[in-house]
């Protein structure tokens, strides 16, 4: 069936392309009644970086806000995006706490888990479909889509191919910094709809000013679901907006279905909170402009932040295109990696040494060293050894295994290291992703609690105190989402 189905990603990726992760809690749930009826074939809402930013600048609970948003939008399948072994952290975890972790995301209310690696190494992806399949989520692995004599049409059909017999229930072809032009995408979703038996999902950005007509293109081809999200933070770096192709496919073989009355209903709410997060200097306008850099350097939208930043602080702005200019050396030598955390922070900043030292490869970052050494998984392409032996030294040795394969189970230790502090299974997953920022946040909890808590009552000495039972966490029946495709 020709019909298109819509992934709206206003609850999490729209918002952390264009404002730095900082939307509310509060902010969300006034539009949740609507946004439940339009008939969104999911909402991503959670993971990627919602779950550190939460703990880390919102003072929320990652955890209660997925519940809130489970309680809140009761028809609507919820989504997330998760880093494969990494799982929302910058490391690799040991298998028990990925499927810990799988585990409590889908018990607390997540229906549909998105799971990338930035190298495409189908081993660091394992463990998290295994789990996903294993506690009943619906499981899309997604292709790390980038452009070099590496990756070809043939490379992400043959991993595609892999991920299915892995278990995938769809494909994601997530294209994070926009590179995939329309009849590149054209031409990639009609090999997979051909050669591959599950739905097709293509997550792409606006941020070369393509995002619109690459999901037309593919539309043509026949993918299933795309991802869009609301205009008053659609497009720029950020999803292309959803209301205009919904208009757009009306009254086509491709019509959505949804309403466009209730979407302007939502996007109402949304252009208060997208004005509140401008007034509080999150969202820069800059996000909204066309950057055709990333055509010619491949660099995402969020890595150029992140090298001006860098170049900021060393006082060294004027070496802005020097630095563009070596990113693609760097990237070649290391194996042509893909361009997404953690990776693109990683070439990013070897080449700023390389500019800023005035030599390249003078000296070498921690994680570059770890990327080049095999910590992170497989690197794609043929790495240039004599820049692995300068940083590695002689005899440095590469991993060949699956990097988790070198870890021992660690659940226990962490729980053993929150005893006393810990409330439930959940906190000692925070903790485990980001230890620091988590206790930061416990001890933020207590002290608010302490406050808040009413002067004790003098206890009736005849009445047995009743202690109220633990409320359980309702699970949704995840329907089965290929119906109609």
């Amino acid at each position: 069936m020709a019909k298109l189905f819509i992934t709206d990603t206003i609850l999490r990726d729209a918002h952390q392309s264009q404002a730095a992760t900082r939307m509310r809690v509060e902010d969300m749930l006034p539009a949740c009644e609507i946004l439940d009826s339009i008939g969104y074939w999911s909402l991503e809402c959670w993971g990627g970086a919602t779950f550190d930013s939460c703990l880390r600048f919102l003072n929320e609970d990652p955890w209660e806000r997925l519940r809130t948003l489970r309680r809140a939008l009761p028809h609507t399948k919820l989504q997330m995006l998760f880093r494969g072994q990494n799982i929302l952290g910058y490391k690799h975890y040991a298998d028990d706490v990925v499927e810990q972790f799988c585990r409590k995301a889908i018990e607390n209310g997540i229906d549909v888990i998105r799971i990338f690696d930035a190298l495409n190494d189908v081993r660091n992806l394992e463990a998290a479909i295994k789990f996903t399949k294993k506690y009943g989520g619906w499981c899309e692995p997604a292709l790390s889509y980038t452009i070099s004599p590496v990756h070809s049409e043939d490379y992400f059909v043959k991993l595609a191919k892999e991920l299915v017999q892995m278990g995938a229930d769809s494909i994601c072809i997530k294209d994070m910094a926009n590179l995939l032009l329309p009849y590149s995408a054209y031409s990639l979703v009609k090999r997979l709809k051909a050669e591959v038996e599950v739905p097709i999902h293509l997550h792409t950005h606006n941020t070369t000013g393509t995002g619109d007509m690459t999901i037309l293109k593919a539309v043509e081809a026949g993918v299933d679901i795309v991802d869009t999200a609301l205009s008053p933070l659609g497009n720029g770096t950020s999803q292309p907006a959803t209301e205009p192709l919904v208009a757009t496919l009306k009254g086509t073989e491709y019509d959505t279905g949804l309403d466009l009355n209730k979407m302007a209903e939502a996007a109402k709410h949304f252009r208060t909170v997208a004005a509140k997060l401008k007034k509080e200097g999150y969202l820069d306008p800059k996000v909204l402009s066309v950057d055709t850099n990333t055509l010619m350097y491949q660099v995402p939208g969020g890595m150029l932040s992140n090298l001006i930043s860098q170049l900021k602080q060393a006082n060294a702005e004027d070496k802005y295109y020097e630095v563009l200019a070596e990113v693609p050396r760097v990237r070649e030598d290391f194996g042509y990696p893909p361009l997404v955390t953690p990776t693109s922070q990683i070439v990013g900043s070897q080449a700023v040494l390389n500019v800023l030292s005035g030599e390249r490869y003078k000296m070498f970052t921690k994680e570059s060293k770890g990327l080049l050494a095999g910590e992170y998984g497989r690197l794609p392409g043929k790495v240039n050894e004599e820049v692995r032996r300068k940083a590695l030294g002689e005899d440095g040795k590469v991993i060949t295994c699956r990097p988790a394969d070198l870890l021992e189970p660690e659940l226990k230790k962490y729980t053993e290291d929150l005893k006393g502090i810990a409330r439930s299974e959940e906190d000692v997953l925070s903790y485990a992703l980001f230890p620091q920022v988590a206790m930061k946040f416990f001890e933020a909890r207590d002290k608010k609690e302490e406050a808040q808590a009413p002067a004790p009552a003098a206890p009736a000495p005849e009445k047995k105190a009743e202690v109220p039972a633990k409320e359980g966490v309702r699970t949704l029946y995840v329907e089965d989402l290929t119906e109609n495709m």
